[in-house]
């Protein structure tokens, strides 16, 4: 990772360092302070902005001050909040956040003083959605309809630019009044002020579009009037579209003339904005590979002297660490991952990266949450946006628990219960924790399951769970317990088309733990969540511990020099490993209920390697010559096939259950033994906590 940063850097410009850490750290670089002149930020973690739909009601700005407070205590420099708008007309959605009232700021001195009694820095983000709003008040540079909302923008008029203009400056006003030490102006992702930057939704003739220079105006007026107003002592954050990912997108020779022009219109730090929402190569999912952006940011370093933030899948400190030890970052952002951990920097500053709960970027509870206009939380940490609601006290009446299970739900139960005082005794039939985790953590793109297992590892030995692998047990074994949790998770449901039972026929676990080889003509029966895992296993060459991002830029067609306009090239995808049919019984296009905001990646990736993604298939049989379909009520067709993967979902195993509730002993069934329904760990590990908050 470094030798591919420093080959867009220079020599870093020294004048913002002031020493080193405070006290000896393995990660020096991380944790030397930042002077910024008027202020001193403690280390180099921005925690980035993240709309968590706590910010949009009054009411819930106790629960965000609680959740800013513990990444403040976490040891976090600096914090950026989700985004605010300077008007009603940018409002993301209809009374979503917003602040253009002076009514409004008491309510965010909740959050600046729950910060700053931690020592911390905070900058409230202002975001104009422009026509990314979901609301038909939404306005434009240009009367250009975004692909991904139904609504179409009215263009501003020279007056509603002055005015949006003044919005932004009033809401900085604001801002300061309400305690924040900054703002950080959103000008990327393809909001508002992106857009006016961009000839792809800027066609204005007047002055704020045309040459490059006009229609960065609006930015740097921005800029320019917000250091007037706030006055030298206030942190200016430019969040700078580095990197578009979007036809007609801005070329690299416009990205440094528009990040000059904002530093000397008076930004204190140019942030960086990766792709556009409505780009089609994925940015933050799981299986974008570690800090793979990072060399954007290092290439502007030779234009600028403001400090850099570099942003986008950078999750632990070692990777954290080695992008600022090149020289040309000065702050590296990250978001998801200290909503996975908010400890983590303090973690990270005492040497113990094995204890930190690490992002795995799957986007399930963050993302998909604020799509669903529900609060963020996290898969990996369900305490996450509800630190006021789920909290571990210490038991005052320890109980023997036994827990049968060792996947996800176990694993989370367990550990909580234990650091609660209880005395725990986990038992699993296999030679490893991880149940289902197993699974995934061979999928392509979804390695980072791995910390999830690491982490528990640590957690079981920190809280003195009595953990028992490769022990099966009875009903009769756990009469010593007051108390049994059964997660003991699920098993595949059988099909009965005919010729099931051909041996051609095998089942996901089968596949995944590698008990066969699978032919190079492939039928998935069932097109859930684990079909679509399954076929990307199928379709990739044998998959690496980690990825490689210079061949995860070629399949996804990303500029490696990042030069051409939008940072674009032709996708060079390489051959499927095998020919793979996906199938699935309901009618319609498969993977509807897959995860909002990654499953167009798993279908966009499935696609470019050849995958046949078939709905509404009748399967008729299975023999010698292959797999016998009818598609939408056709004539039959033959697939041939070598094998046929049936991933026709699970059942819950529950084998224990009615032994142990005829002894009259408490039992709770959780995970997926609870609910065997997609295998949801999101569901199972926030279940599984809730349990062992009260029990």
């Amino acid at each position: 990772m470094r030798a591919w940063i420093e080959t867009h850097a220079q020599l870093h410009t020294e004048q913002y360092a002031v020493g080193m850490p405070d006290t000896p750290t393995p990660y020096p670089c991380l944790f030397t302070p930042l002077d910024l002149g008027f202020t001193r930020l403690r280390n180099r973690v921005l925690m980035g902005s993240m709309h968590t739909g706590l910010e949009d009601r009054a009411r819930d700005f106790p629960k965000l001050a609680a959740y800013f407070a513990e990444r403040a205590a976490g040891g976090v420099g600096l914090i950026v909040t989700g985004g605010f708008s300077p008007n009603i007309e940018g409002w993301l959605k209809p009374f979503a956040s917003k602040l253009s009232w002076p009514w409004e700021v008491r309510k965010h001195r909740q959050v600046t003083d729950a910060v700053h009694a931690h020592d911390a820095r905070i900058c409230l983000q202002l975001l104009h959605a422009g026509r990314y709003a979901y609301h038909p008040l939404q306005v434009a540079p240009s009367r250009r309809k975004a692909p991904i909302n139904p609504f179409t923008p009215r263009a501003l008029t020279a007056r509603g630019v002055e005015r949006t203009i003044a919005a932004y400056v009033d809401a900085a006003r604001l801002a300061r009044d309400g305690g924040y030490d900054g703002v950080e102006v959103m000008g990327s992702e393809g909001y508002l002020i992106n857009q006016f930057a961009s000839a792809r939704t800027n066609a204005r003739t007047d002055g704020w579009g045309g040459s490059v220079t006009r229609r960065m105006r609006f930015a740097v007026e921005i800029v320019r009037r917000i250091r007037e107003a706030c006055g030298p002592d206030f942190i200016l954050v430019y969040r700078l579209s580095m990197l578009e990912l979007v036809p007609e997108g801005s070329d690299w020779s416009q990205v440094v003339q528009q990040a000059k022009a904002i530093e000397a219109a008076g930004a204190t730090i140019l942030n960086t904005g990766i792709g556009w929402h409505e780009s089609r190569v994925p940015t933050i999912a799981t299986s974008v590979p570690r800090a793979a952006f990072a060399g954007v940011t290092a290439k502007l370093r030779p234009h600028v002297a403001l400090p850099l933030v570099a942003t986008n899948r950078i999750n632990t400190p070692e990777v954290a660490e080695a992008i600022l030890s090149g020289g040309a970052v000065d702050l590296v952002s990250m978001a998801r991952p200290l909503l996975a951990d908010p400890r983590w920097v303090e973690k990270a500053r005492a040497g113990k990266p094995h204890a930190i709960n690490t992002c795995i970027a799957c986007n399930q509870a963050c993302l998909d949450h604020v799509f669903q206009n529900k609060a963020a939380n996290c898969l990996v940490n369900p305490r996450a946006c509800a630190e006021t609601e789920l909290n571990f006290a210490p038991t005052a009446a320890p109980k023997r628990i036994a827990v049968v299970g060792a996947g996800p739900a176990g694993l989370a139960f367990a550990t909580e219960a234990a650091g609660r005082g209880h005395a725990v005794t986990l038992f699993d039939a296999a030679d490893d924790i991880g149940g289902q985790f197993n699974l995934a953590k061979r999928i392509p793109g979804k390695e980072e399951f791995h910390e999830t297992l690491r982490y528990f590892r640590h957690r079981i030995e920190e809280t003195g769970v009595d953990l028992r692998l490769s022990t099966r047990v009875e009903a009769d074994a756990l009469a010593g317990f007051e108390t049994v949790v059964l997660a003991t998770g699920v098993t595949p449901r059988p099909v009965d088309f005919p010729g099931h039972d051909h041996p051609k026929v095998v089942g996901y676990l089968d596949v995944l733990n590698g008990r066969v080889e699978v032919g190079a003509r492939v039928a998935i029966v069932g097109a859930g969540g684990i079909g679509f895992d399954v076929a990307e296993y199928l379709v990739q060459p044998a998959p690496s511990p980690t990825l490689d991002p210079v061949e995860w830029m070629q399949e996804w067609g990303i500029d490696p020099g990042f030069d051409s306009p939008g940072g674009l090239a032709r996708p060079a995808v390489s051959p499927a490993a095998r020919q793979v049919w996906l199938l699935q019984r309901s009618e319609g296009r498969p993977g509807r209920r897959l995860g909002k905001t990654t499953g167009w990646i798993h279908r966009a990736t499935l696609k470019a390697k050849g995958v046949r993604m078939l709905g509404g298939v009748e399967y008729l049989r299975v023999d010698d010559a292959g797999f016998h379909v009818r598609i939408d009520g056709g004539d039959e067709r033959l697939l041939p096939v070598d094998h046929v993967v049936v991933c026709a979902g699970q059942e819950s195993r529950r084998d224990l259950l009615a032994p142990i509730q005829a002894e009259g002993r408490p039992v709770h069934v959780i995970g997926g033994a609870d609910v065997a329904m997609e295998l949801d760990a999101k569901r199972a590990i926030a279940q599984a906590s809730r349990l062992a908050a009260v029990i």
